[in-house]
């Protein structure tokens, strides 16, 4: 099982290898690597147009998800009954979006497209975060997640609030 990591867009460029190497850490924390998982890379034109189309918002984004499983409970795995349901979903980063915080909040890039990818699949996860007690309990989960990051990678990503 694997990823599928496509940069479709030309805004910023990004150094696809450590983006690789960070989704399969954050993966392997997660005990997901059996499934695979498509990250997209988009610009502010793409992202919003998503947006615009699937969550009836008109503007750009970090950071949108859309899981395979639609009724998985937060903290449980799917668990598929057939080869070809070994998947989470496609998140697509909106790097552009990303890269205008970062340039903003004097970030790393790279950084913070681990964070909100961490986030992605929080989302491919089940967690939710259209209450503040499901934005708590995701939140939980991201430090967590990065927290073992952290460990594994010596960096120091916090989650984007």
């Amino acid at each position: 099982m694997g990823v599928l990591l496509r940069n479709l867009q030309k805004v910023v460029p990004i150094r696809r290898a450590r983006l690789r190497k960070d989704v399969d850490t954050l993966r392997h924390i997660l005990g997901i690597q059996k499934f695979d998982l498509g990250i997209i890379c988009v610009d502010n034109n793409k992202i919003q147009h998503l947006n615009k189309i699937y969550r009836k918002k008109n503007v750009p984004t970090d950071v949108l998800s859309f899981p395979f499983y639609e009724d998985i409970r937060p903290g449980k795995l799917p668990c598929p009954l057939h080869r070809d349901e070994l998947n989470l979903g496609d998140i697509f980063l909106g790097v552009e979006f990303v890269m205008k915080q970062c340039q903003e909040k004097s970030l790393d890039l790279h950084g913070a497209l681990t964070v909100v990818t961490a986030h992605g699949i929080c989302h491919l996860l089940g967690y939710r975060h259209d209450t503040d007690d499901e934005w708590a309990e995701m939140l939980q989960k991201e430090s967590y997640i990065l927290r073992e990051y952290n460990k594994l990678t010596g960096r120091h990503l916090e989650p984007l609030t």
